[in-house]
Order: structure tokens, then sequence, then C-alpha cells
């Protein structure tokens, strides 16, 4: 099984799933490490990613999560995976053993967040086109993140059973 940990940016993607990987001892892989350099340089300066864009990124974390499914009982994988469409693609279009889990978070909260964030190539300005670009999850776990990091985590591995 590999656990999709997705939302906006700064929703806490990165932390909650490092820390769940090890409250159930399991691999940890950042999608932001699969961006090509052209990407990350978009971000940086505060043009929003199109669905042409994200589409090798999405092809090889699909590749992943195929991967991982294979080597690994489970796996954490901590993507922004924002609509549908992309977490078809990240689940094979549901041939994958995948479980989505979406922190869910306030605009106001994670603007917060990603102002006293530092080096990050996610411009804050882009906050508004998560936001619109976000579509909601039918299958999977939706988790309050506005809780402890503990508290989040807790909430997921009692869903996830």
């Amino acid at each position: 099984m590999v656990y999709i940990v997705f939302g906006v940016a700064g929703a806490g993607k990165t932390e909650v799933s490092k820390f769940l990987s090890k409250k159930i001892n399991c691999p940890y892989y950042d999608g932001d490490d699969y961006h090509p350099k052209s990407n990350k340089e978009k971000m940086k300066n505060g043009i929003a990613l199109d669905d042409e864009d994200r589409k090798e990124w999405l092809d090889k974390l699909s590749k992943l999560v195929i991967k991982s499914n294979k080597e690994y009982d489970k796996t954490i994988l901590a993507c922004s995976a924002l609509k549908e469409k992309y977490r078809d693609i990240l689940s094979s279009n549901k041939t994958q053993e995948v479980l989505f889990i979406h922190l869910n978070l306030k605009k106001e909260i994670v603007a917060r967040r990603l102002k006293n964030r530092e080096n990050h190539f996610f411009n804050a300005e882009l906050l508004d086109s998560q936001y619109e670009t976000l579509e909601k999850l039918d299958e999977g776990i939706i988790i309050d993140a506005d809780q402890s990091l503990q508290s989040v985590c807790n909430d997921i591995i009692n869903k996830m059973q």
C-alpha cells in the first residue's frame, strides 16, 4: 500500500509524511524531489504550474508508486495531487494499492505557514491558485491538519485501520 499524503503547499505534507513513516516504519518519498528544475523555477517566480508542467512529474511519481507497491508492504509519498485526474495518474487509474490522505487546512493558516517558511522554492503568492486547483477527495481519508503533528498522525493511523 502506498499512502499519498496530499494537499496545498504549506499544509504540512512533508512534516506529516516524515513523522508518519517513522511511526509505521516504512520508506518515505517527497514528491517535490521529483519536480524538474523548470517547474521549481516557475513556482519560485510566482508562476503556477499547469497540467502540461505536471505531466513529467506525475509520470515519475506514478512509476515510483508502482515500484513501491512491488518492493514494500507500505510506503508514504508526500505530493500535492490537487486534482482528481492527478490522483488517477498516481494510482495508475485505480489499479495500484493507494490510499490518499488529504491534509485539509484553512487558507489563512496555510498563508501564515508559508510566510514563515524559509529556503523553499514555492512562492506564497501561488496559494490562491492551489486552492482554486484543489478538487474534493472522493475516496480516502480527510484529516483536519490544524492540530499538533502527533494528533494529525494519530488520526491518520486510526483511520488507516
